[in-house]
Order: structure tokens, then C-alpha cells, then sequence
């Protein structure tokens, strides 16, 4: 999965020069703790993934993948899996898990849209993910954007389908609705971890406005696919992953993703556990036997992982299910 930023003409030596976590700096040092065998995957090698570094060098771009050190980035990149951050790189939330920059963003840039929709066209995508960073400076969060880029590829590219991985619009009226009307064909948003680790991990955040975003987006449009995804190693029982799975059963989410927590620099929050295969094997029978119709989880799950692939899955397995 390729995730480009549009660094909105900033000029690239400046950008690295600001803090990217000013907020953290005065947090005591967590230490990164080594990894489990299960977990550590080859260096990328492939001439597809040299091939997809190398556009994404030449034209200036930022990933995600990278900043984050996402353990998938080889096997991403080497397949062309692209999933596109809108709105900038630079997010108004503080996470303690998240390695996005912070801080005040600059101004949405109005071309990004007609960009994302050509790149989509000429990359021959069959299915795209579009995310951003939280934009709560904005009157509508940004729903607006997101539904001007759904758009954008619909026009250029008809045949491809469109994932969108929200942020909370959390205190932004008709956010939700905007996005919705858009006809995305799966809207994502991550619940991160469980309610007891909100304040914590997701300070900015409110566990039952996200549960409730994800239940509304199917009150209204039945039939749209919503998805969701948390983090374990936080520190999080293992009766509150299950209940979290019920709240999302309630909220009528098709489809629930399930990876390892893995800590980006001392300053962030520290990785309390490193949750077993045979564990997240577990997790996974449990999702199922409550009614996802779709379930990742492994310690490399991530929410865009085999974004494509799944949703194939998720179709088949409502046709399996409902009959259409």
C-alpha cells in the first residue's frame, strides 16, 4: 500500500525542519522494545517496490508507509497498492500511538482532488483507499474534500472501487452525510483500541461518537459496507476486545480489522504486550462467530492491508450470507 501525501508545495526542507511531534517532546522516553520473530519481516528488495520508491522520490511525495516504518511496506509497494492521505500531512489531533506530524495544517489545496482522480486513472487501480489526517480547523472536517475526491476518480476512473478511512468529524454537523451521499463503496473508521485506553491513546477522540459515526453511516445506506479496525498491545484486557466487537455488532459493521501495536519512538506510547499469532487466530474465530462478514487479524494487519482483496471478500460473503 502506497500512501501519498501532498505536501501542498511546501517546500521539503522546511517541513522536516519543524517538529513532528512538538506536543511529545517533554514526555519521558518509553524504550522501543525488539520485536518478536512473528513480526519482523525481509528487507524490500523487488524491482516493483525500487520502482514505486523511486516515483514517489521523483515527484516529491511523502508516505506514510515510511514515516510510520510500516512493516508492509515491501510487500505493499512491490504489488502498487496505493492509498491516498487527503488534506495535507499535518494533523490538529495529538494520538499517542500515531507518527502523523501535528501541529496547525496549511490550506487545503482545491487541485487534489482532479490529482488523486488522475493518478487513479493512470495507475489502473481497481480499488483505492483514501484517508487523511484530522482536520477539526475545518468547518466540516473535511467531509467535503473527501466527497470531491470520490467524485474525482468516479469521473476518471468509473471502474474503480473506493474505500475511505475517516477521521471522528467529531462536533461537525452533516459531516457524515456528506461523505455518505458520496457513494463510497466501503466507509472505513478505526475505533484504535478500547474505551479504557482512550484517554491515553486517543485523547482527542470519544469511544461512542465513533461507534456511533459507523452506526450511522448504515442507518443511512443499508447497503454500504463499514468497516473498523483496532490496535492491540496496548494494554487493553482481553473481555474488552470482546466487548468492543459486540458495540460494533450493534453498529452493524461488516468488517473488522485486527493488528499489532507497534511503537514509533521512545516518545510515543509504549508497546505493553506483543499479542501471540495463536492469540489474534483466536480474536479472529470469536469476530467471526459474532457476525462480521469479514475479519483480519494478525500481528501485520493493518486497516488498508489487502484492502482490495478484502473487498472482494466482503461481497462474496454477503452474497453468501443475504443472497444479493
Amino acid at each position: 500500500m502506497v500512501t501519498i501525501v501532498d505536501t501542498l508545495s511546501k517546500d521539503a526542507d522546511t517541513r522536516e525542519a519543524r517538529p513532528r511531534h512538538p506536543e511529545k517532546a517533554h514526555r519521558p522516553d518509553n524504550p522501543v522494545q525488539r520485536k518478536p520473530k512473528w513480526i519482523r519481516v525481509k528487507a524490500p528488495t523487488s524491482p516493483v517496490y525500487r520502482e514505486t520508491q523511486d516515483l514517489v522520490r521523483k515527484n516529491g511525495l511523502v508516505t506514510v508507509c515510511e514515516e510510520a516504518g510500516c512493516p508492509n511496506i515491501g510487500e505493499c509497494w512491490s504489488k502498487k497498492h496505493a492509498s491516498f492521505m487527503i488534506l495535507g500531512d499535518t494533523c490538529t489531533r495529538a494520538c499517542a500511538f500515531c507518527n502523523v506530524r501535528t501541529g496547525m495544517p496549511g490550506a487545503v489545496d482545491p487541485k487534489e482532488p482532479a490529482s488523486i482522480g488522475d493518478a487513479v486513472a493512470r495507475m489502473g487501480l481497481e480499488h483505492v483507499v483514501i484517508t487523511s489526517v484530522d482536520r477539526d480547523d475545518l468547518d466540516d472536517g473535511g467531509a467535503g474534500h473527501f466527497a470531491d475526491v470520490i467524485k474525482a476518480i468516479r469521473d476518471q476512473s468509473p471502474k474503480t472501487t473506493v474505500e475511505v478511512l475517516t477521521p471522528d468529524f467529531l462536533r461537525k454537523d452533516g459531516a457524515i452525510e456528506t461523505v455518505v451521499e458520496a457513494r463510497p463503496d466501503v466507509f472505513n473508521h478505526n475505533m484504535e483500541t478500547v474505551p479504557s485506553k482512550y484517554l491515553k491513546v486517543r485523547p482527542g477522540a470519544r469511544y461512542f461518537h465513533s461507534i456511533r459515526l459507523l452506526q450511522k453511516v448504515k442507518e443511512l445506506d443499508p447497503s454500504m459496507f463499514t468497516k473498523s479496525g483496532i490496535m492491540v498491545g496496548l494494554g487493553e484486557e482481553r473481555n474488552e476486545v470482546l466487548q468492543l466487537m459486540d458495540d460494533l455488532r450493534v453498529a452493524d459493521v461488516d468488517f473488522l480489522t485486527v493488528g499489532q501495536y507497534l511503537q514509533p519512538s521512545k516518545k510515543h506510547h509504549p508497546v505493553l504486550s506483543f499479542v501471540t499469532p495463536e492469540e489474534f487466530k483466536g480474536y479472529e474465530r470469536i469476530a467471526y462467530a459474532k457476525g462480521f462478514l469479514k475479519v483480519s487479524a494478525s500481528p501485520l494487519t493493518r486497516s488498508s492491508h489487502h484492502a482490495g482483496e478484502d473487498f472482494a471478500d466482503l461481497k462474496a460473503a454477503r452474497v453468501a450470507k443475504l443472497g444479493h
